[in-house]
Order: structure tokens, then C-alpha cells, then sequence
């Protein structure tokens, strides 16, 4: 487990609304557990289960590691990096391989 992977994500409620910030090993699965409400309680509460943003590292401890980096972030930077790949703030989740 330590040499597998990693992946940071941004979920957004809707463009510019809530945002929240996550890591997993396992982006399609934990995607499932957003949209069917079994995520993190922050993100249900908050209808935050877009998937607008993520980054895949080969060490999960890169990701983790980023993860805090990006949760320490001003809001405009994290919209600003949301802007910069997915400027139509698409649900990316659509497009996972499960």
C-alpha cells in the first residue's frame, strides 16, 4: 500500500459554490460514496459532490501531502486552479472509469 497511488480532488456544490477538498487511492469509488450521500458528512451537507478538479500522484503520501498544501489555500487560488483545467465546471466524475 505504501507505493500505490494517489489522488487529490476538488467537489464543488455548483460553479463557485461550496468547495471541499479530498484524497483517495480509489477516485471512482470514492466518487460513488459522494454521490450516493456515504462521502464525507462536510460534503453532503454542503451538496458538495461535483468532482470539478483532481491531480493523480504515484505515491499516495505526494497526495496527501498536497491535499493539506491545497486545504491551506486561499478560495480565489482554488478557483483560479478549477478555472484553469475545467472552465465549464463539468462534473468529471462522469467521465471515470468504474
Amino acid at each position: 500500500m505504501a507505493n500505490s497511488g494517489g489522488y487529490v480532488y476538488i467537489l464543488a456544490s455548483g460553479r463557485n459554490g461550496t468547495l471541499y477538498i479530498g484524497f483517495t487511492n480509489n477516485l471512482p469509488e470514492r466518487m460513488l460514496q459522494h454521490k450516493t450521500g456515504k462521502g464525507s458528512k462536510f460534503a453532503k451537507q454542503n451538496k458538495a459532490d461535483k468532482l470539478v478538479y483532481y491531480e493523480y500522484y504515484d505515491y499516495a503520501q505526494q497526495a496527501i501531502l498536497r491535499e493539506t498544501q491545497m486545504k491551506k489555500w486561499e478560495r480565489k487560488w482554488k478557483l483560479y486552479k478549477i478555472e484553469e483545467t475545467n472552465p465549464m465546471w463539468e462534473d468529471l466524475s462522469l467521465s471515470l472509469n468504474n
